[in-house]
């Protein structure tokens, strides 16, 4: 079926902006696949049912709004300290020099430029192919693009337990830059990886993450996105969890003009768990769209959607999360919970809870709240002697707990809080 002329030109102009991409081999067979895709389906709109609550007219033009640069002072960077294998990515492009060297125990590690050329990889047995499946029942025009036009990214095949995590820096250097990464994570059975991520990356900025887990292993990952506010981003999780193997995904938001974080994971082995949290701060002109989809394809599997966002000055915060239990998902344990807190009466929080269960012996359970600071608790904290804005950042930090526990290492969570105690005291609400 042809796409309405409006669709067909938005896509039009902003493919003819995108540079040519030059290939062979598996990734060249891949990025036609998901050019086709996306040739089919067009870019989103507002009357799309899974946009109406974000406008992507600045995700669908052709060039990026320009985003000026933050300067985070001296601030320690986020994960700072740690020992970890440090990639860095300016503006979407590696930087050797900056990098620390590929070998690791345990893990193989390439760049998709690098590897992309080859006759045989095994990554083309996920490059696009989590992304595909994940485009029913609900199309996401996002990441079929950047599987198409990706200029670079990292293939991370874990075969025993990582020495160290896996960290990827994303620099913002140039105010119109248009970074389009694309990663790939393989963990064979029993093996064990914790990938982070931070930085604001580009202006405008588009990622995929892939990630298969195989039978027993284990995926950490944790993000911290970058506090450049003028900034835009649309990133993609795909993952296929196995039987007994386990994927936690926490994400730290604070600032950025309009950020959209999707996350899409099916449970296709016995006994297998899916975690995914995200902490959201946001003042003035901030949107912040967490959209989740996962899927209980096998039994006795357990999945957890935990996202708080704190709103203030007019900021807006989206949630919509699915869980679908499929036929044959029996014993199936699956929470999901999205909750705002409301600084003021200029923020709105938009949700979108969803349950489809098609199974008989299951405990599934969804709620989303959105209110004010609890005014007995902050009249009982002042009556203590604590100030009304240091009450405020304790009550806040409180209600954003639950999220941040779904955080495995103590010392990061402790980082995190650290740093939303930080943006609470910039932005006035502690004294």
């Amino acid at each position: 079926m042809a796409l309405p002329k409006a669709k067909e030109d938005a896509l039009q102009a902003r493919l003819a902006a995108l540079p040519a991409i030059a290939g062979k081999g598996w990734l060249a067979a891949a990025r036609a696949e998901a050019l086709a895709r996306l040739t089919a389906m067009g870019l989103p709109a507002r009357r799309d049912e899974y946009w109406r609550y974000t406008d992507p007219a600045t995700l669908n033009s052709a060039e990026p709004t320009p985003a000026v640069r933050f300067d985070a002072g001296d601030e320690a960077a986020p994960f700072d300290g740690m020992d970890r294998l440090k990639l860095v990515f300016v503006d979407g492009v590696f930087d050797a020099a900056a990098s620390d060297d590929l070998t690791l125990s345990g893990v193989n590690i390439e760049r998709l430029a690098q590897a992309g050329d080859t006759d045989i990889h095994w990554a083309q047995g996920l490059y696009g192919v989590l992304e595909a499946r994940g485009q029913t029942p609900v199309v996401r025009p996002f990441a079929a693009l950047n599987t198409a036009f990706a200029t670079d990214g990292v293939l991370i095949h874990v075969t025993g337990r990582a020495a160290k995590p896996v960290s990827l820096i994303y620099v913002h250097n140039s105010d119109t830059s248009d970074a389009i990464l694309h990663h790939c994570v393989k963990l064979d059975p029993g093996a064990e990886l914790t990938l982070l991520e931070n930085g604001p990356a580009a202006a405008r900025f588009s990622k995929v993450l892939e990630v298969e887990v195989a039978d027993g292993a284990s995926f950490h990952h944790i993000r911290i996105q970058g506090r450049d506010h003028q900034r835009r981003a649309v990133t993609h999780i795909f993952a296929r969890i196995g039987a007994k193997s386990e994927m936690r995904s926490f994400t730290l938001t604070a600032n950025g003009r309009l950020t959209r974080n999707e996350a899409v994971l099916e449970l296709t082995g016995d006994e297998g768990r899916a975690h995914v949290a995200g902490a959201a701060v946001g003042d003035g002109d901030f949107h912040h769209d967490d959209t989740v989809f996962i899927t209980h394809d096998a039994e006795a599997c357990e999945s957890r959607q935990v996202f708080k966002k704190v709103l203030m000055n007019g900021a807006t915060g989206v949630f919509q999360g699915k869980i679908l239990v499929k036929p044959g998902a029996q014993k199936t344990d699956g929470y999901q919970i999205s909750q705002s807190l409301l600084l003021d009466e200029d923020s709105q929080f938009l949700a979108k809870p969803e349950l489809e269960i098609y199974a008989d012996d299951v405990k599934c359970s969804h709620g989303s709240t959105s209110g004010a600071i609890d005014e007995t608790a902050l009249f009982y904290l002042q009556s203590r002697g604590v100030p009304r804005r240091t009450a405020q950042a304790l009550l806040v930090l409180a209600f954003l707990a639950e999220a941040i526990q779904e955080v495995a290492d103590d010392a990061i969570a402790e980082d995190i809080r650290a740093r939303l105690e930080r943006w609470l005291a910039r932005h006035g609400t502690k004294g």
